[in-house]
C-alpha cells in the first residue's frame, strides 16, 4: 500500500481520513522526499542530454493535465497589467476618484442633517409667528366676522410666502456648505491618503492577518521537522536493534511446520497451504476490499499461510487479535481499559489490519499495510517486520511514536463466544 502511494502520489481521502494528524505528517513527508528523489533522476538524466525528448513524448502521450500559456501578436506570453491596458485608469485616477466619492457622500450626508435642523427651526419660527398672529387679531376684536376671516387669510397667505422663500434661501445655503464641506473633506482625505496609506484599522488588520499567518507556517514546519525526526528514529532504531525484518526468513524464527492441519482454541482450524507459494504470489486483488467476503477471501488466501494472528512459538490466536469490526466497536472494547491497552482488528479499507490503543486521552488507531510481503505502519513507521506479531512484539519495548509514547502494555482479550474472528479461521 505505501508503495503503490509513493508510486502515485495520492493517497484516497477516505483512507486519508483514518490516519491522525502525525501519521499524515510522516506520510506527507514521505512523499515529499519520494517526489525530491524522482527530481535528482530527472536532473541527472537531462544532465546526460538523452532524457529530455523521451519525457517529451512521454508527457505528450499520457492524460495528465497540462497548462498551455496565451501569447500574444509578439509571439511572446501575454501579459496584462493592469493600469497599462488600452483604456485602463492609472491608479492614481481610480485612488482620485474614490476620494472624491467618499468626500461627496460625506458632504451630503452633513447636508441631510443640516438641513433637517434647518427645517426644524424655520418651521417652528413661523408656526409660531401665525400663532401669535392669530391670537392678536382675535384679540382686537375686528368688526365683522368677514373682515376677520379675509384679513386672517391674506395674513396666513403672505406668512406662507415669506415661509417659501426663507425655504428656499436655506436650501440654497446648504448646498453652498455643502460643496464648501465636500472640497473641505476631500482635502482632508487627499493629505491623509498621502501621509499613510492603510487607516489605523486596516493596519491593525493587516498586522492580525500577518501574525496568523506566520503561527500557521511555525505549525507547519514544526509538525514537518517533527514527522522527519519521527521517520529517522525509526530507520535509526530498528537498525540498532537489529529488527528489520526480512522475507527470505520469514518463517525461520518459529521453528513450525504449518503445511498440516492444526488444531485452534474456539473450535477454529488452519487449512494445509504452502507458504511460499502464497507468500510470492502475484498480487491479484483490487486497490481496496470491495466487500467484507473478498476480505475474508483475502486473509485465508494470503494472511493465514503467513501466520497472522496467531502466537510465536504456538499454533494458538493471539490474545489481541480480533476480526473484521468497525473503529466504533474497538473503541466500546477499550472504553473501560487502562491506558496501553491495544487490539490489532482486520481492516475494512486497506488489505491490512488497523491497531487500535486506549490513549490517555482517547484512542488512537494506526493502519497496520501488508503489500510488498512484510507488516508497517502506514505513514508512521519506516520499520518493516517479517510477520504481524513480530510488529506487536517490536512495539512492546519500543514507542510507536516519540511524541505519542505509545507502548503496547496490555492486550484486549475477546468478549464473545464464540470470538469475533471465527468468520476467518473457519
Amino acid at each position: 500500500m505505501l508503495q503503490q502511494i509513493l508510486r502515485d502520489l495520492y493517497i484516497d481521502p477516505e483512507l486519508l481520513a483514518e490516519l491522525n494528524e502525525e501519521q499524515k505528517q510522516v506520510l506527507f513527508y514521505k512523499m515529499r522526499e519520494e517526489q525530491v528523489r524522482r527530481w535528482e533522476a530527472g536532473e541527472q538524466g537531462r544532465q546526460e542530454g538523452a532524457v529530455s525528448l523521451k519525457r517529451t513524448r512521454r508527457f505528450q502521450q499520457s492524460n495528465r493535465k497540462h497548462v498551455q500559456w496565451l501569447q500574444g501578436a509578439d509571439g511572446e506570453v501575454w501579459v496584462w497589467l493592469m493600469g497599462e491596458g488600452p483604456g485602463d485608469k492609472t491608479y492614481e485616477q481610480i485612488s482620485e476618484e474614490l476620494l472624491a466619492e467618499r468626500a461627496r457622500q460625506q458632504a451630503q450626508k452633513e447636508a441631510e442633517e443640516l438641513w433637517k435642523q434647518k427645517e426644524a427651526e424655520i418651521t417652528k419660527k413661523f408656526r409660531d409667528a401665525m400663532a401669535k398672529e392669530k391670537a392678536r387679531i382675535v384679540a382686537e376684536k375686528w368688526r365683522t366676522e368677514a373682515e376677520d376671516r379675509r384679513a386672517a387669510k391674506l395674513m396666513e397667505e403672505e406668512l406662507k410666502r415669506r415661509e417659501d422663500e426663507e425655504r428656499q434661501r436655506g436650501e440654497a445655503q446648504i448646498r453652498k456648505q455643502e460643496e464648501f464641506r465636500a472640497q473641505e473633506l476631500y482635502r482632508s482625505l487627499k493629505e491623509a491618503h498621502q501621509c499613510s496609506k492603510y487607516s489605523e484599522k486596516e493596519d491593525h488588520e493587516w498586522k492580525e492577518q500577518l501574525r496568523r499567518s506566520k503561527a500557521a507556517d511555525e505549525e507547519r514546519s514544526h509538525k514537518a521537522r517533527q514527522a522527519r525526526d519521527e521517520y529517522r528514529r525509526h530507520s535509526l532504531r530498528a537498525i540498532r536493534k537489529g529488527k528489520v525484518a526480512d522475507l527470505s526468513s520469514l518463517f525461520q524464527a518459529a521453528g513450525l511446520n504449518v503445511e498440516q492441519d492444526t488444531k485452534l482454541p474456539n473450535c477454529c482450524t488452519i487449512p494445509s497451504l504452502n507458504v511460499e507459494t502464497s507468500v510470492s504470489r502475484a498480487w491479484e486483488w483490487p486497490p481496496r476490499p470491495p466487500s467484507r467476503e473478498a476480505i475474508i477471501q483475502w486473509f485465508k488466501e494470503e494472511q493465514i499461510p503467513r501466520r497472522a494472528g496467531l502466537e510465536r512459538n504456538s499454533h494458538a490466536v493471539a490474545p489481541w487479535f480480533h476480526g473484521i469490526i468497525t473503529r466504533q466497536e474497538a473503541e466500546e472494547l477499550l472504553m473501560d481499559k487502562p491506558e496501553g491497552t491495544f487490539l490489532v482488528r482486520v481492516s475494512d479499507k486497506i488489505w491490512g489490519y488497523a491497531l487500535s490503543y486506549r490513549h490517555p486521552n482517547g484512542f488512537k488507531h494506526f493502519l497496520v499495510d501488508v503489500s510488498g510481503g512484510f507488516y508497517s505502519f502506514l505513514g508512521v513507521d519506516p520499520n518493516r517486520h517479517a510477520t504481524l506479531t513480530d510488529l506487536v512484539d517490536f512495539h512492546k519495548e519500543e514507542t510507536i511514536t516519540s511524541s505519542g509514547g505509545e507502548l503496547l502494555l496490555e492486550p484486549c482479550r475477546q468478549t464473545e463466544t464464540p470470538p469475533d474472528y471465527r468468520w476467518l479461521f473457519e
